[in-house]
């Protein structure tokens, strides 16, 4: 075999471009609908895609979606998906879950957006401080919001610049986050940063995940406001606390005066209450979006009641409405609505007990997979999310996590299900349980998972032609 990635030892990486080159021509071959819709959108779209990430996705050209419910979805040409990606979050309840829906075509015809309050607030905000233990909220249109407007609240009542994250963290679009350590350990730029306002060494420290050490020293010069955290890594592949990380972080932090913030946007899929419910974390801010509103557009932010106190102390009323904080259509009557009917009864305690245990027997059948063939590649859960990565035990931090990735091989992966009717997380191997998620849709990715390590890791000449051939999408 030609490479020497720990993950992909067994991998001749002529074998895999061909393979590829197969499954494009194949993938091209059942999508005809989507190729000429994505055709016609390049006359008006940059690289034909309506957000230009959309652009990565394997095969040339996106799918385009007829109609999704539940679980699944169909693309124009007619092709059923089992969904596991679900929106990269957005949409873990499920596509368009019944309960919501019908909410959210009663309050279109109540009224959409007014800039007053409703009811729902309140009963919304209630709920989130049961799951989260925090008992102030606030409402944006995104986790991105939220987390930028936590970051201004922190500088503002400590009086300090400097955010410390992270190394390989996602926070959404936050400029503090696309930061990382360069080979010296200092912080720069993350390949790709677009556009960056400032260097980031002006607003921002990179920390290792689960490294206590750089943590404290990170903290120590007295110019930290927060800490912005997501509980596990997610976004990079899923990384995992050790035991004790999140004792020490908020041991840290408040020993040196720094805001704890905890961005459960991906970890909600721990349970009912994130990541911070299930081991009792205690953050000064929470900040979550996507799934809480079951695909309607809404992020919140959650503080202590020492935190309000001293926000109100220090942003006076004539001035509340010009520091940066808000946006017109944040809590809007009808994001309001729909989060507060998903809450209720859609992503309750039932489905996380239905979603969780089928994490576990997809990663089981990865597990299993990885075994048969001998693979050097792991499979990390969190709840009701798995991932595989091609490094032999879980990554400690994100640069680990980073290092095994294999754009080439993920590409392919990803197009070999695609071809066979599912869809994973996009750019890294993710799958994510929705309530509507079945144990015959878990199997199908097993069956399909097996299907892709024996081409993979046939010999050149037998594997030629035998993508083509395999089993067909539903």
């Amino acid at each position: 075999m030609t490479t020497g990635d720990q993950g992909a030892a067994r991998l001749d990486r002529d074998q895999l471009r061909r393979l590829t080159a197969e499954e494009r021509a194949l993938f091209a071959a059942r999508h005809p609908r989507s190729r000429a819709l994505f055709d016609k959108a390049r006359a008006v779209l940059p690289a034909g895609v309506p957000m230009s990430w959309m652009a990565k996705w394997p095969g040339g050209f996106p799918v385009y979606v007829e109609h999704a419910s539940g679980a699944h979805f169909v693309d124009v040409d007619g092709l059923d998906y089992i969904d596991f990606c679900l929106g990269d979050t957005g949409a873990m309840t499920g596509h368009s879950p019944p309960a919501t829906v019908e909410v959210v075509r009663r309050q279109v015809g109540q009224g959409i957006t007014t800039m007053l309050p409703t009811q729902d607030a309140t009963v919304v905000a209630e709920e989130l401080g049961r799951r989260f233990g925090l008992p102030l909220w606030q409402f944006t249109l995104s986790a991105t919001d939220a987390n930028r407007h936590v970051i201004r609240y922190a500088r503002h009542i400590t009086g300090r610049p400097k955010v410390v994250v992270h190394d390989f963290c996602y926070h959404g679009s936050v400029d503090e986050a696309f930061a990382t350590l360069d080979g010296s350990g200092v912080t720069v730029a993350r390949r790709g940063n677009i556009g960056a306002p400032v260097p980031p060494s002006e607003t921002t420290r990179v920390v290792p995940f689960n490294d206590v050490a750089a943590l404290e020293e990170a903290l120590s010069h007295g110019d930290v406001a927060a800490v912005l955290c997501e509980p596990a890594l997610t976004n990079i592949g899923i990384v995992l606390p050790e035991p004790g990380y999140h004792e020490a972080l908020r041991e840290i932090t408040r020993r040196h005066g720094v805001l704890l913030v905890i961005d459960e946007t991906h970890t909600l899929c721990t349970g009912p209450g994130g990541y911070t419910a299930a081991y009792g974390l205690e953050p000064d801010f929470l900040t979550l979006g996507k799934a809480i509103a079951g695909g309607i557009p809404a992020g919140a932010f959650g503080m202590s009641e020492q935190v309000a106190e001293r926000i109100a102390a220090r942003v006076a009323l004539e001035d509340i409405d010009i520091g940066g904080v808000g946006g017109t259509l944040a809590g809007n009557a009808l994001s309001l609505a729909a989060m507060r009917v998903t809450l209720a009864d859609v992503l309750d305690d039932e489905a996380f007990a239905r979603m969780v245990p089928l994490a576990h027997r997809w990663a089981d059948g990865v597990d299993a997979g990885i075994a048969k063939y001998g693979l050097a590649w792991h499979c990390s859960r969190l709840g009701a999310r798995a991932e595989y990565n091609f490094a032999p035990s879980p990554p400690r931090d994100g640069a680990a996590a980073h290092a095994a990735g294999d754009f080439e091989l993920e590409q392919f992966l990803h197009l070999f299900m695609l071809n066979r009717g599912l869809l994973l997380t996009p750019f890294h191997n993710m799958a994510l349980m929705s309530p509507d998620t079945s144990e015959a849709d878990v199997d199908r990715h097993t069956e399909v998972f097996l299907e892709a390590l024996d081409v993979l890791t046939a010999d050149a000449g037998a594997g030629a032609g035998r993508a083509v051939r395999g089993s067909q999408p539903g």
